[in-house]
């Protein structure tokens, strides 16, 4: 057991939960997902009350700033002074943010998006896994090492609020902040997953992600089918053409070249033992209905599949109206909305390029076709850790989880990894999360599994510490 348990078990019962409830009340869509999010104010809304919470904080010294640049989405800012003189140029960033996905779908009776519910070791509510947890757990942990006498450096706790808009205003918060940023030593990252909630889980790479808009058009207004059928083409049918372009409609295997990466072979072989370790647990945490067969031919290249293969989703759709105001009228124009992960190697901007190109040369049947890019994310792979990074990441998921830490690559996007990976390339890693089997996130009934979310802070805690205690030469 960690030294910090029971701390941490009673900041998140006392502390932790009230305001994380507020927080979970609060619509705070990310920018992509709410066009009004400037004039509404919700994402600051959800700054200044996370900021306040920090700023309540009894650490010896610490200042809660919430950023604004014009135009941008808020950062809410916490700097904490070290705890001795020698260790104030050793810097470690905590990450994590406070925009959300929107609700999509209904959620099961007695819970809703904004309603924090708590069954048991669940907290159900949108935004609670992720990522509301990362600002309590960053402090918490801070907490817990002033309050047991132990050291730690320098902390700047960023909590951004367009990560699930791809991060378009992070980049410009790092540019304002500057030298603030000093030269990290550590950066933790809360955003990521873990396949069981039986350990400290490390995320080795992310995919990268283009997300595009695809808008066919073949009449000025909608007419009659009976009368349109079998003579205009179809906007829908045509969409179909075009995505076949891009992925076959049977496999579903990604057919452009742009979009794959070489797969190294080291990484096969580690998530080959993984699987072999975790046994049906690696096919546990999907939903499928009965009788569904999933892609790979087994739970070790599923997983290699899942962090390092292209993939197409289509998130939305507009000009489709209701099955039940659907009428007899052959629509004008149809718009599919595309998330394409990418290999963590993999050309963001090269692959955003190639899908236009595609997309757009020669239109089926001479259709309209429009292609609108997201800014496009590259993926991410992390460096080899330091040898002191290494025992304490063993040590803190011993102590929390009574098991030894696991790593693995994960289908998901962080653009802030990449992004500081590029600014500091001698920066050690730490990217672990919450989002475990069942969890939801980004789906009705999201929840966050509270043993883990403590868990996960008393190990946050103690490879701080440790971090300090390397810049200490101990």
């Amino acid at each position: 057991m960690s030294s910090h348990t029971s701390f941490v078990d009673h900041q998140f019962e006392t502390e932790v939960f009230p305001t994380l409830a507020a927080y979970t009340a609060i619509p705070c869509l990310s920018p992509a997902f709410d066009a009004a999010w400037e004039s509404n104010g919700a994402l600051l809304r959800a700054a200044a009350l996370l900021g306040e919470w920090c700023a309540r904080r009894p650490l010896a010294s610490h200042r809660v700033e919430v950023l604004e640049l014009e135009g941008r989405s808020p950062l809410l800012l916490v700097e904490v002074a070290a705890t001795a003189p020698a260790l104030a140029d050793s810097t470690v960033l905590i990450y994590g943010h406070l925009d959300k996905q929107p609700p999509l779908g209904e959620w099961r009776q007695g819970l809703g998006p904004y309603v924090a519910v708590r069954e048991g070791d669940r907290l159900y509510g949108r935004g609670t896994v992720d990522d509301g947890y990362a600002v309590f757990s960053a402090m918490t942990a801070l907490e817990a090492i002033e309050r047991g006498g132990e050291p730690h450096g320098r902390v700047l706790v960023l909590i951004e609020a367009s990560e699930e808009s791809g991060s378009p205003d992070l980049n410009a918060h790092l540019d304002a902040l500057g030298e603030r940023l000093g030269a990290p030593l550590l950066l933790v990252c809360l955003d990521t997953g873990c396949l069981d909630y039986e350990r400290l889980w490390l995320t080795s790479s992310l995919r990268g992600n283009v997300v595009a808009s695809v808008r066919v058009d073949v009449l000025t207004h909608g007419l009659h089918s009976g009368l349109a059928g079998a003579v205009v083409p179809s906007s829908f049918r045509v969409l179909r053409q075009l995505l076949d372009r891009i992925e076959d409609p049977v496999t579903g295997e990604i057919v452009l070249d742009e979009l794959h990466a070489e797969i190294p072979a080291h990484q096969r072989q580690a998530l080959a033992a993984l699987a072999a370790d975790l046994g049906p647990a690696v096919d546990a945490g999907f939903p499928v209905v009965e009788g569904l067969r999933l892609d790979g031919k087994d739970p070790a290249d599923r997983l290699v599949r899942q962090s390092w293969y292209p993939s197409l989703a289509v998130t939305g759709m507009d000009g489709i109206p209701a099955v039940a105001d659907g009428g007899n009228v052959l629509r004008p124009s149809t718009t599919a909305k595309l998330s394409l992960r990418l290999p963590p190697t993999c050309d963001a901007r090269a692959a955003a390029d190639a899908i236009v190109r595609t997309l757009t040369a020669d239109p089926p049947s001479g259709a309209t076709v429009s292609v609108e890019i997201e800014a496009p994310c590259d993926g991410w792979t992390t460096t080899a850790p330091a040898p002191w990074l290494t025992a304490a990441l063993e040590q803190a998921s011993m102590a929390a989880f009574g098991r030894p830490p696991a790593s693995c690559g994960e289908g998901g996007s962080i653009p802030f990894l990449a992004d500081l990976g590029h600014r500091f390339p001698e920066v050690q890693f730490m990217a672990t999360g919450v989002f475990g089997p069942a969890c939801n996130a980004h789906a009705p009934n999201e929840f966050l599994h509270v043993p883990t979310a403590k868990a996960v802070t008393e190990a946050v805690a103690d490879v701080v510490t440790a971090a300090a205690r390397h810049h200490l030469g101990g």
